[in-house]
């Protein structure tokens, strides 16, 4: 038990560093299928349950093949956003409609059920991927640097990926490890064996040394489909640095995103007469579908960041894979002279991708691409409506990698911490406060008393998940919470800092938290306060004067005056674009790291009740 307990506390402190087609086209969305008669709840017998529906289609009309033109044909299996999820994730994140879905074995045997059934109708069949296959991972693939999630993706026979900007939260040379192998350099091989690296490639196109301006990585993989070649490019999103600690990439610039991919575009097609392209691409968007019931296969008033880069590619890009939002949809979106078809799969191995596309084998070009998201069941339905965990579904191979991380781990994330009285989420209210948010602020507060604290911010992109009473991963009591459980919701391992800002600094620095002001992104990025500040904001004011009431211990804020803030280094290193925290150069850094902090105040505050939500007022 002691050998497990010190490799843990050699695994947990060396820090991640981050964290935060053409002329015609139909996409058609059918009512979802209800089952078992008249619907009475969401779990009771006869709930409405989600079926295959009309996939996402796209022609290209200008190259429909005549009659009798030979054709390729190519079968995609698609997923993004892994996060290491060994296991099936907890609370609403585990459920689609009702139905209980994910699991790194219940992943792995759908990818090969999907594969199997196409094996001998398809001229190929490849799996491939969007990013963020690693990093803020739960503690079962965290603990080992996501080797676990690497051997996984080995398992189920991932072809390909894109680099996301998870790849980087521990830097470069740690992403070129996970790559091409080999013990870490300081924890070496923590589970016993020896890591041979990923069996697939990672590309990235759009990221490049500093130096030398060569990608980092490979940054497109060609594949032959009966004649026709295929070219797959790679990219994460622009903003990559802009969300990452910026200590683990100063060696390499991010590129943008349609400029690179039709860059190599171009390029393969002059060099080697390419003409079918495949984007994979760690940016997306999201649906807005009617709330009763989600469509994932649906693109209901689709809108997000990947739409402006997919109106600027080539027309030759027929598919792009995408992710980063965690969202699910298939649709099709303008490119620069028609149509792609664009597809996500969500998050955490909830669902797979199934695309299929046809080639014309003269012109070397897509002939046509359809898509529908296929979910990852893991349990089976019982007569009342409930569900049972079914592990008949699981791929056992990979339960095998599964199983050996589960039973090293076990002492260690099964630890009970603390208690909560409730559910505390991460979804923010209206004003973007959330109550897990006002919890967390609360513990670094606490955490860095002793540095003078007198406030503390916590970045919400930072929370990976909430607490649930009900949930028991390692056989608690309900209410009790493991080191696993806290870990899920905050895996960055990031230091927690104080520094000394002025009033006027503080108020600055809160007027970066909305959409388009002051260097921030096209999201607003709600710090979540601690108990001791309070502030109303106008979303309709101009940038710059947002910010109004703004108190620590019900006393206003002197411009003037200076104040004692802590936040995680990420934040204080200028992280989701908050650039006027790292103007404050110095800081007092608390031993330990964020979870230390968490887990100590659950413990401390046992039981821990959710944030009350109302430190921030927002107003039209």
């Amino acid at each position: 038990m002691s050998r497990i307990r010190t490799g843990w506390r050699e695994v947990l402190r060396p820090r991640h560093l981050a964290l935060p087609l053409a002329a015609a086209a139909i996409v058609a969305t059918l009512p979802l299928t209800q089952v078992g008669g008249p619907s009475t709840s969401a779990a009771g017998p006869g709930a409405a349950r989600w079926t295959p529906l009309t996939p996402a289609n796209v022609s290209f009309a200008r190259t429909l093949p005549r009659a009798g033109t030979p054709t390729s044909s190519l079968r995609l299996l698609a997923f993004n956003d892994f996060h290491g999820a060994i296991e099936p994730p907890t609370g609403s994140g585990g459920l689609i409609n009702g139905i209980p879905v994910g699991g790194s074995e219940y992943l792995s045997a759908t990818v090969k059920r999907l594969r199997a059934q196409n094996l001998f109708s398809t001229d190929r069949v490849m799996t491939v991927a969007a990013g963020d296959n690693i990093g803020a991972s739960p503690l079962i693939s965290a603990a080992f640097h996501d080797e676990p999630a690497i051997e996984i993706e080995n398992a189920l026979g991932l072809d390909l990926t894109s680099v996301g900007n998870h790849e980087f939260d521990e830097g470069v040379t740690e992403l070129k490890r996970i790559q091409n192998g080999g013990c870490h350099p300081t924890d070496g091989c923590v589970d016993g064996d020896p890591y041979g690296g990923a069996a697939f490639p990672f590309l990235a196109a759009n990221v490049v040394d500093k130096t030398t301006r060569k990608p980092i990585l490979p940054p497109y993989s060609i594949h032959t489909i009966r004649g026709v070649r295929v070219a797959f490019i790679g990219e994460t999103l622009l903003g990559t640095p802009s969300i990452v600690n910026p200590a683990g990439i100063s060696t390499v610039d991010f590129l943008d995103e349609a400029d690179t991919a039709n860059f190599y575009r171009r390029k393969l097609t002059a060099e080697q007469g390419i003409k079918a392209f495949v984007l994979l691409v760690h940016q997306g968007g999201l649906q807005n579908p009617p709330p009763a019931v989600l469509d994932p296969s649906g693109c209901a008033n689709f809108a997000g960041d990947v739409t402006p880069i997919v109106s600027r590619l080539d027309p030759e890009f027929g598919v792009v894979a995408s992710g980063h939002t965690h969202r699910f949809y298939t649709c099709s979106l303008p490119n620069s002279a028609g149509n792609s078809l664009v597809t996500s799969a969500g998050s955490n191995g909830v669902l797979v991708t199934d695309i299929s596309a046809t080639l014309d084998r003269t012109t070397k070009r897509f002939v046509s691409a359809s898509a529908t998201n296929v979910l990852v069941e893991n349990s089976t339905r019982n007569p009342d409506g409930t569900y049972t965990r079914d592990p008949s579904k699981a791929d056992p191979v990979a339960k095998r990698i599964a199983d050996k991380y589960r039973t090293v781990i076990a002492p260690i994330q099964n630890r009970v911490i603390g208690s909560i009285t409730a559910d505390i989420t991460n979804a923010g209210n209206p004003a973007g406060e959330s109550a897990l948010g006002d919890v967390i602020a609360d513990a670094q507060l606490a955490y860095t008393s002793s540095a003078g604290a007198q406030a503390a911010l916590m970045n919400p992109g930072g929370i990976r998940a909430s607490l649930v009473y009900a949930s028991s991963t390692g056989g608690e009591a309900p209410g009790q919470v493991t080191y696993g459980e806290a870990f899920t919701v905050q895996p960055f391992n990031n230091l927690v800092v104080t520094q000394t800002l002025t009033g006027q600094q503080l108020q600055g620095v809160l007027e970066q938290q909305f959409a388009g002001c002051f260097g921030q992104g096209t999201f607003n990025r709600i710090l979540q306060p601690s108990a001791t500040l309070t502030y109303t904001y106008s979303a309709s004011a101009a940038c710059g004067s947002k910010v109004t009431d703004l108190a620590i211990n019900g006393t206003p804020v002197d411009p003037a005056a200076s104040y004692r803030v802590t936040t995680n280094d990420f934040l204080a290193n200028g992280g989701d674009g908050f650039t006027r925290l790292s103007a404050v150069t110095i800081r007092a850094t608390a031993p330990g790291f964020d979870i230390d902090a968490f887990t100590s105040y659950l413990g401390a505050h046992a039981p821990v009740a959710p944030g009350p939500q109302n430190r921030i007022t927002r107003v039209a």
